[in-house]
């Protein structure tokens, strides 16, 4: 398994062209969810068969898109059906109607309507920041679906720091003239993201605007910045009873240079409720986009276990 995702990466990416080229590669599919003030749609990308009662779902962070697992989906089709959602207000999936909507409790309630969608039992489940912490709710349920879980640099304390550095530039992208002028802005606010290739910079760049008149604005709904403005951050967040209620096997992962999880908070998680397993990655801060094949490998390793 690990000599094909060598083999679909080699020394750099495979360009986003094959990706949408290929219709049996990546599905669009979209399902319609309930909020307090009427009904939205959530879209989502999905890869592999169809009919793979394996079904891993990827979540993305707070103002990413379910594109960002494009190079990981298209590495573990094979072994997964993979839903890769666009979370409310983010992608192509609908704006909500009051800013105050956006919270875990809508997301975690629009994920169960795509999981009811897939037909499937149990799942996998990938979450990046945000996309991490919608899984930790989701995975500290009883009766949970989730079976196996990935957090990929977030867990049971959020710092303050990093959100007031995340409340800096959400919500405030500018409008740009041409693709090179927002690539060089996602460049910028997503430098921790770590070192990647000019092909990755791109694809997350093509995939995180969309034309409007004028040129290009960023897709997700600014009003999404609203909550790290109303109030003055000054503390972290602590969901430690959140993350000790989870009994599923999981993985936390790190970028070492994080400021949103700590290096403190990722050794008790290793030692804490599930006991996860820890891998850090060098070089990475948050968050890792996991679009490289030895980021990938150290994800499959994990979730394949269970094969």
């Amino acid at each position: 398994m690990f000599e094909r995702i060598r083999r679909l990466f080699g020394a750099a990416p495979a360009p986003v062209a094959r990706v949408e080229a290929d219709p049996r590669a990546m599905r669009n599919g979209w399902v319609r969810c309930a909020n307090p003030q009427g009904l939205h749609r959530m879209s989502y990308t999905e890869w592999g068969d169809a009919d793979n009662p394996r079904v891993l779902v990827c979540a993305h962070g707070l103002t990413r898109n379910g594109r960002d697992f494009d190079d990981f989906a298209r590495a573990l089709s094979s072994d997964y059906r993979i839903v890769c959602p666009d979370v409310a207000g983010r992608g192509r999936s609908t704006w909500l109607p009051n800013a105050a909507l956006y919270q875990l409790p809508q997301y975690v309630g629009d994920m169960m309507v795509l999981l009811g969608r897939t037909g499937a039992e149990e799942v996998h489940w990938l979450g990046t920041s945000m996309g991490g912490l919608i899984g930790m709710i989701i995975a500290a349920q009883k009766d949970s679906p989730i079976t196996r879980l990935v957090l990929n640099d977030v867990g049971p304390v959020v710092t303050a720091t990093s959100l007031r550095r995340i409340g800096e530039y959400v919500g405030r992208a500018p409008r740009f003239a041409n693709l090179a002028e927002a690539e060089s802005y996602i460049r910028a606010v997503s430098a921790p993201f770590g070192p990647l290739s000019d092909a990755q910079w791109r694809h997350l760049t093509e995939t995180s605007v969309r034309a409007v008149e004028g040129g290009l604005e960023m897709i997700y709904d600014p009003a999404i910045g609203d909550a790290f403005r109303l109030a003055p951050i000054v503390t972290d967040i602590d969901l430690w009873p959140i993350y000790e209620s989870i009994r599923c096997p999981t993985l936390a992962l790190r970028g070492a240079e994080s400021d949103l999880l700590t290096a403190e908070t990722f050794a008790a998680m290793g030692a804490r409720g599930p006991r996860a397993q820890l891998h850090e990655f060098v070089g990475v801060g948050h968050a890792p986009m996991l679009m490289n094949a030895p980021q990938i490998e150290v994800v499959a390793d994990f979730l394949l276990k269970a094969a």
